[in-house]
Parts: structure tokens; C-alpha cells; sequence
């Protein structure tokens, strides 16, 4: 499955950006996630929404940023609210299944006033 995340860019402190996470097939049968990375650091997870239906969030979002999903459209969602300057890194999804990963190509969240 392919992967292309979108909607990033630039958000003054305290805004909000949604970005999707679009694959090319079914994602029916995938855990979906959220990561992301910062220049010279490792990257980070986020938040996993599982094909079962339930979801986790990382202690430094929760409460801000909400994962969802629609396996009508493929999609995988990620709300981000209060948005805070280090917040600022590339964002990836990825889809697990089966022990396979996929990744998709980052979008940037700039989070600067």
C-alpha cells in the first residue's frame, strides 16, 4: 500500500491543522499511525488507531491531538489542536500489517508566530 500524507504547514501557536493520510487500497485490515521527527532527532511516535477500532496517543499529545480514521475513503486522520512550537517536524504516517510496515512521504508543521 502506498501512502501520502498531507496538510501540514505553517500555524501560529495555539491553531490547529488537520492532516490526512491517504493510501492507495484498503486500509481495512491496518493499524494506522502517526510519527514524526525533527531535524537531527529520532522519530516519534504519535498515535496508532488500530483496525479494531481502538486508538492511542502519546502522553506529549494527548489531549491535543485525536487520530481517526475513515476505511470508507482509505483515509487516516490526524487532529491537531493547540498547536505549540515544538510541535514543529516533518509528520508521517505509516500502516502495519502482518509484521509488514509501509511509510508514506512526510508533510511539514511549522508551528511559529
Amino acid at each position: 500500500v502506498q501512502l501520502q500524507a498531507s496538510g501540514g504547514g505553517l500555524v501560529q501557536p495555539g491553531g490547529s491543522l488537520r492532516l490526512s493520510c491517504s493510501a492507495s487500497g484498503s486500509i481495512f485490515s491496518f493499524n494506522m499511525a502517526w510519527y514524526r521527527q525533527e531535524p537531527g532527532k529520532q522519530r516519534e511516535w504519535l498515535a496508532t488507531h488500530y483496525s479494531n477500532g481502538i486508538s492511542y496517543h502519546t502522553a506529549s499529545v494527548k489531549g491535543r491531538f485525536t487520530i481517526s480514521r475513515d476505511n470508507t475513503k482509505n483515509t487516516v486522520y490526524l487532529q491537531m489542536n493547540n498547536l505549540k512550537p515544538e510541535d514543529t517536524a516533518v509528520y508521517y504516517c505509516a500502516a502495519s500489517s502482518g509484521g509488514v510496515d509501509y511509510w508514506g512521504k512526510g508533510t511539514q508543521v511549522t508551528v511559529s508566530s
